[in-house]
């Protein structure tokens, strides 16, 4: 039974932390690094037919170069609201229509953005760092209780307890390499 309480709750804060990462590495793609991805405007959302929705669903988004990405809408008709959707973004991009897609070409960032947002996105992964050691945190609370009322021994609690920390590093390591990978493709020209 005491095992069980353990590995429940050391499973529990493992799959929490690795959605912290996740949406740690969603932040990550939103923000720019000077070469087109579809993950920049994927989730913008478009006023289409008065109802708001994300952009990857009304059209198909391809890169045929570095700096070059592709807005293709389903329908011709959304073709003016998906424009207005990306001009209205806080991208810092104008949108070409030629009538049948639109192209968006990302200019080279110069080295005072670049220090900028590798400033974001230490910001992000310093708020990933602290969502993760608050799971840690809750998790410890949990079987603090736990060994309270008697369900798991003292014993057991020091055993969980280096089993969490064991985990909470693996995960912000994870997010280091995350962190340098990012810093590295936004310093390099």
């Amino acid at each position: 039974m005491e095992n069980s309480i353990i590995s429940e709750n050391v499973e529990s804060a493992r799959e929490k932390m690795l959605r912290a990462i996740a949406h740690a590495q969603q932040e990550f793609a939103n923000v720019r690094t000077g070469r087109a991805s579809p993950a920049l405007i994927e989730r913008l959302q478009v006023e289409y037919y008065g109802t708001s929705v994300p952009l990857q669903q009304i059209a198909g988004l391809s890169v045929p170069e570095a700096r070059v990405l592709l807005v293709t809408p389903y329908d011709r008709g959304a073709l003016s609201a998906i424009e207005r959707a990306i001009q209205q973004s806080d991208l810092g991009i104008n949108p070409s229509n030629d009538g049948q897609i639109i192209r968006l070409v990302f200019p080279t960032l110069n080295e005072e953005r670049r220090k900028e947002l590798v400033k974001v996105v230490r910001a992000k992964a310093e708020e990933a760092r602290v969502a993760i050691r608050n799971l840690r945190r809750a998790s410890r609370h949990e079987l603090d209780v736990a060994q309270k009322d008697g369900k798991i021994t003292t014993d057991d609690l020091e055993h969980a307890e280096k089993e969490l920390d064991k985990v909470t590093a693996e995960y912000v390591g994870e997010l280091d390499k995350m962190l340098a990978t990012k810093e590295k493709e936004l310093l390099e020209v």
